[in-house]
């Protein structure tokens, strides 16, 4: 007779091991931590031990505050000196602004005063044609119906920057060198930015936070003021940089618009300094022999005509 055989014990049992996550929250504690626990309870630290960190920590917190009570009191004494600097400079700025726009104003008045006597030298048509080269150049003031692009920064606190492709919510030189551009590109005669006219020299650069025209500083609001033909706004309208400051104003809060303008008056710019290239001095001969070019370096090479700037 067959039956059903009865398996022993070690083969029926079931092999029970616990996983990770169940002994994870059964044990919690590392051993180690628990070993040093139990090291701790049964030789707790000598009361020296204890006093000699708390010690270590008053001495060491003393120093700190005799540090920063030393380096306040000379702050706070030297405070006096800086801001007494600080008023001198600024002094000195708006003096020199102000001796600047002076003499602006006396170059201006010789300015006109030369090209009356020119004019009244060269003649009619000689003079005319002197004046329309000097209004192309713009060595001439100019006056006649154009375009007004004015840009602004955003107001302070202006928190709209949805995008930060966009760049910084205040106008940069690029913005400036790009609406004066795409003026020409529309038919603009004459061009100036904030006063300042524009050449063919003339640059538009940054220095620190100061935009810099034709090498004199401009501030904000930024007027770029045009003269041209009746369709200039209209192609500008169109422009590269007429969409891209429309979207950066849309996206940060800066100030862009433009408006027709009748009777423009556009300023003269400075006239250029020229220099021009001179022969070098006749050498003077050396107790060698050699003949040497005053101002010639050791290397034996000497320096160029203009004397090495432009």
């Amino acid at each position: 007779m067959t039956g059903t055989p009865t398996e022993s014990p070690e083969r029926t049992a079931r092999v029970y091991a616990p996983d990770f996550l169940t002994e994870l929250f059964r044990n919690p504690l590392d051993p180690g931590y628990a070993d040093a626990a139990e090291r701790r309870r049964e030789a707790p630290p000598s009361r020296w031990g204890h006093w000699s960190v708390r010690s270590v920590s008053l001495v060491v917190l003393v120093v700190l505050g005799f540090v920063f009570a030393v380096a306040y009191r000379q702050t706070v004494a030297e405070a006096p000196g800086r801001t007494q600097a600080r008023q001198g400079l600024v002094e000195q700025i708006k003096q020199r602004e102000t001796e600047t726009d002076r003499l602006s104003e006396r170059a201006d008045q010789l300015r006109a005063e030369v090209a009356g006597l020119r004019a009244a030298a060269l003649g009619g048509s000689e003079a005319a044609r002197l004046r329309k080269l000097e209004a192309g150049t713009g060595l001439g003031r100019v006056r006649g119906d154009g375009v007004v692009v004015r840009l602004a920064d955003a107001p302070p606190g202006e928190d709209a920057v949805a995008d930060a492709d966009a760049g910084p919510s205040r106008v940069i030189y690029t913005d400036l060198q790009g609406v004066a551009n795409d003026l020409w590109a529309a038919g603009a005669e004459a061009i100036s930015i904030n006063g300042q006219r524009l050449t063919s020299t003339a640059t538009i650069r940054q220095a620190g936070q100061a935009i810099l025209v034709d090498f004199r500083p401009v501030t904000g609001p930024y007027e770029v003021s045009a003269i041209g033909p009746e369709e200039m706004r209209e192609r500008y309208e169109r422009s590269r940089s007429a969409s891209t400051m429309r979207k950066v104003a849309e996206d940060t809060g800066l100030s862009f618009g433009i408006r027709d303008a009748e009777d423009l008056t556009l300023p003269a710019a400075p006239e250029p300094r020229l220099r021009y290239a001179q022969p070098p001095a006749s050498p003077s001969p050396t107790p060698s022999g050699r003949s040497v070019s005053p101002g010639a370096s050791g290397s034996g090479t000497s320096p160029s005509p203009s004397g090495g700037s432009r």
